[in-house]
């Protein structure tokens, strides 16, 4: 299912998108720094039964930036701003790893307006968990005259990623280096957002994806499952195998397990 890319004008600047497919809409959210790029394999499959519109989230990618300090509820901002542009009244979001605390803060600021919720590889963003993320490691590499920085994100990456997939690599890497993208701030966002405040706010139904090997997000399955009170169901999909880049890599199992829960829950 071939993809169309544009751009949206929003009061908050121009929001990069491509769409494909048509009937109930689902949005998707990618990680920090990622982009829209990150569901390259993806939204063909799920655009086959759903209108999907993958975003370069507000502060990334080709999508308007908005300044430091950033945080969630900007990013979920974009995520209303473009959905407003293309005219969806109601829409389900999925979210991966930092795509996943903006889904959160969607579902909690407009409650009415969301169908349905996959949070793949997801974090309680709880007091322990700010702490634990204050400052960061993850993708901090200051930049060298000799190029030695790209080494440097390429090896703190590597460990997290399947073997033989370089060119898995080289998309971050591409999207790491986008102008105007600070990598830390999508991580310090995460680590700025009360989530135990929003996530009684969540009523949609949620689908987690918890991936085995992902280091980041995978102890956080448990923790997660308990944390939405109002939801109108819960489930989780383990998926055997998937890493950080889990949505890349394990497309065809992602679409078949959303694309089920859609079909029951997304009107």
């Amino acid at each position: 299912m071939p993809v169309r890319y544009a751009y949206a004008d929003t009061p908050l600047g121009q929001l990069h998108y491509a769409e494909g497919g048509s009937g109930s809409p689902l949005i998707l959210l990618h990680q920090t720094p990622r982009s829209l790029d990150e569901f390259a394999e993806l939204q063909p499959l799920l655009a086959t039964k759903h209108r999907v519109i993958a975003m370069d989230m507000y502060g990334f990618g080709m999508s308007a930036k908005p300044p430091a300090p950033q945080t969630i509820e900007q990013y979920a901002s974009g995520v209303f701003a473009l959905a407003d542009a293309l005219g969806l009244e109601r829409f389900a979001v999925l979210g991966h790893h930092t795509g996943m605390f903006v889904a959160t803060e969607v579902c909690a600021a407009q409650p009415s307006r969301v169908t349905a919720a996959v949070y793949s590889s997801g974090a309680f963003g709880d007091a322990a968990f700010r702490a634990a993320e204050s400052d960061p490691e993850v993708d901090a590499a200051t930049i060298q005259d000799d190029g030695s920085h790209l080494t440097e994100l390429w090896r703190f990456r590597l460990p997290n990623y399947p073997p033989g997939r370089p060119d898995l690599l080289n998309r971050f890497i591409r999207d790491a280096l986008a102008p105007g993208i600070d990598p830390r701030e999508g991580h310090l966002a995460c680590a700025r957002y009360i989530m135990e405040d929003r996530v009684g706010r969540v009523t949609a139904p949620v689908l987690m994806l918890a991936a085995t090997e992902d280091p980041v997000a995978y102890h956080h399955t448990e923790p997660l499952r308990g944390a939405f009170p109002q939801a109108q169901a819960v489930e989780v999909h383990e998926i055997v195998g998937g890493r950080v880049c889990l949505i890349e890599d394990k497309a065809p199992e992602i679409a078949e397990v959303v694309g089920d829960f859609l079909q029951r829950f997304s009107a």
